[in-house]
């Protein structure tokens, strides 16, 4: 059993309940301070650093961690480098022995004093929700395999939080997420995107609550998706690439025509990741962009999220061409094709890039508006 000082993120309850495992309720916590340290924040980081220097850290002292709780705190930790280290501190008037997590990294610089309650308004529930996922893969893989995780895993936190933040759906029913119960999840495959299996029942509609069933769900990230269009000369950009989903499918043709698409980083608004995968995609600036839908790929068995934009852009003949990051194995040809032609096609069912005909079918409702102010 030890005595453990958190000084930084781990104060914030919720995030330490979700990398304890446990609820406070259950913890030994008392408010202590670390004399001549100050925590402060890191340069380009959203967590602090703890400096020995005038004055004293504040934070919580959990006193009596098993050795499981030190072990989920050190797997949580590793990713930042930090390790555990001797330490004298005050509770209650009372010197205590105890440990606390500090690193040596000579690259993080001091930005100032840190503050828990500016880090809880702008990462604090995003984090929490990446500790979440983070903490279930502790005793089953090892820190260097879930830190090589860590974007995806941060990108699909940012995807949960958003999706709590906003669903302006309809749902006649009026039944919710609390008409779920008896929920166990288990998680076969984990990488880039995971598989989730739940066991679950749900609200039926005579109010009776249903069998336990099991439900497989492809987990992605949120993604953006994006139309450029030119209202002057009429016509649209549309990229092609090798998809592999096609490909498994067994389809003859897994090259597929389609718009702009990609899939948002961590903590990054859809429309800063429309424009930015418009540059890496096709090398375009986009002016206005103009929503087309937010709504679920196939809410049936995935996350996959869409942000579906068309987005005004000057268009001349000579902006073709092939693109892509190469570290991301991208090999991407841009073509052009007039309203007209882009119509054609979706009427003759060759478009089979569902969110293209999204945003085509709304382009042509709203094209005279978009060319009438161009």
């Amino acid at each position: 059993m030890k005595n453990v000082f958190v000084y930084g993120t781990l104060r914030c309850v919720p995030l330490l309940e979700a990398v304890l495992g446990t609820t406070a309720s259950e913890l030994d916590l008392k408010p202590a301070n670390l004399i001549s340290h100050t925590v402060f924040s890191v340069s380009g980081q959203d967590f602090p650093i703890l400096k020995p220097s005038e004055g004293q850290a504040f934070g919580l002292l959990i006193r009596g961690l098993s050795d499981e709780g030190v072990a989920r705190l050190r797997f949580y930790e590793g990713s930042f480098d930090y390790d555990l280290v001797d330490v004298s501190v005050n509770v209650d008037g009372q010197v205590v022995a105890a440990q606390v997590f500090k690193s040596d990294n000579e690259g993080w610089v001091p930005n100032g004093p840190w503050s828990l309650e500016r880090w809880a308004e702008t990462f604090g529930e995003v984090t929490v929700l990446r500790a979440q996922e983070e903490m279930t893969y502790f005793g089953v893989r090892d820190r260097a395999e879930v830190d090589r995780m860590l974007p995806t895993i941060k990108a699909r936190a940012t995807a949960k939080m958003q999706a709590r933040r906003r669903n302006d759906a309809v749902s006649p029913s009026g039944m919710t997420r609390a008409d779920v119960s008896d929920v166990t999840l288990s998680r076969p495959y984990a990488n880039y995107f995971t598989m989730d299996e739940y066991d679950l029942t749900f609200r039926r509609y005579d109010g009776a609550q249903s069998d336990m069933v099991r439900r497989a769900v492809f987990v992605a990230t949120d993604a953006v998706i994006v139309l450029p269009y030119d209202p002057v000369r009429d016509r649209v950009l549309l990229i092609e690439q090798f998809r592999p989903g096609p490909y498994a499918r067994g389809d003859e043709l897994p090259w597929q025509l389609e718009p702009i698409a990609g899939r948002l980083d961590a903590d990054e608004l859809p429309e800063i990741c429309a424009r930015r995968e418009a540059q890496e995609e096709a090398g375009l600036e986009l002016a206005a962009l103009h929503e087309v839908a937010n709504c679920y790929a196939s809410p049936g068995c995935s996350t996959e999220f869409y942000n579906i934009y068309v987005g005004l852009s000057d268009l001349p003949d000579e902006v073709v061409g092939v693109s892509g990051l190469a570290q991301e194995a991208e090999d991407i040809r841009s073509y052009l094709y007039s309203f007209d032609e882009l119509m054609q096609m979706v009427d003759n069912m060759q478009v089979v890039n569902a969110p293209l005909v999204l945003a085509s079918l709304w382009l042509a409702r709203h094209r005279d508006r978009l060319r009438g102010t161009a």
